[in-house]
């Protein structure tokens, strides 16, 4: 999880929303990826996603059974879903996210429905990870405030 944390930092870093993704085999590092939809233009570049693509490049296929995922923040549902369309076997998550995590919008008896189910085990790490997403937030609404601030004094 230390891994995908610095790609959540490389997010911020960046101005982006600091959600870092590492997928691993074993000890061998397959991908990793950090939040880039500002930047890339693109709204599918999640940190997962951009994780998922170097991993199945690294090995030349889709399916990544092997596979173990860290995530910074609870997968939306095109994460959850891409992740489970690659065979994963598990999926390690640092923070909840109570307003578009996978969970909030997918039942237990959903997830039974599906052709493939990964392992997954929530708060691993949990505190960092939803410590960095709180304050980045924060940060944004106080610069969003300033910059209000000043346009109304002009």
């Amino acid at each position: 999880m230390k891994k995908a944390i610095q790609q959540a930092v490389n997010a911020k870093m960046a101005d982006e929303v600091p959600v870092g993704a590492v997928i691993v085999s074993g000890s061998t590092l397959l991908g990793e990826g950090f939040n880039s939809n500002i930047s890339l233009q693109d709204p599918t570049a999640h940190a997962e996603i951009l994780a998922l693509r170097k991993a199945c490049e690294y090995l030349n296929n889709y399916r990544l059974p092997d596979a173990e995922v860290y995530v910074t923040l609870e997968p939306c549902l095109m994460c959850f879903h891409a992740l489970v369309q690659a065979r994963v076997k598990k999926i390690y998550i640092g923070a909840r996210d109570p307003k578009g995590g996978f969970s909030v919008f997918f039942s237990e008896e959903q997830m039974e429905k599906l052709n493939h189910r990964p392992e997954i085990e929530f708060g691993v790490m949990e505190e960092t990870c939803a410590e960095m997403i709180k304050l980045f937030f924060k940060e944004k609404r106080v610069r969003g405030k300033r910059k209000w601030l000043r346009a109304t004094k002009q």
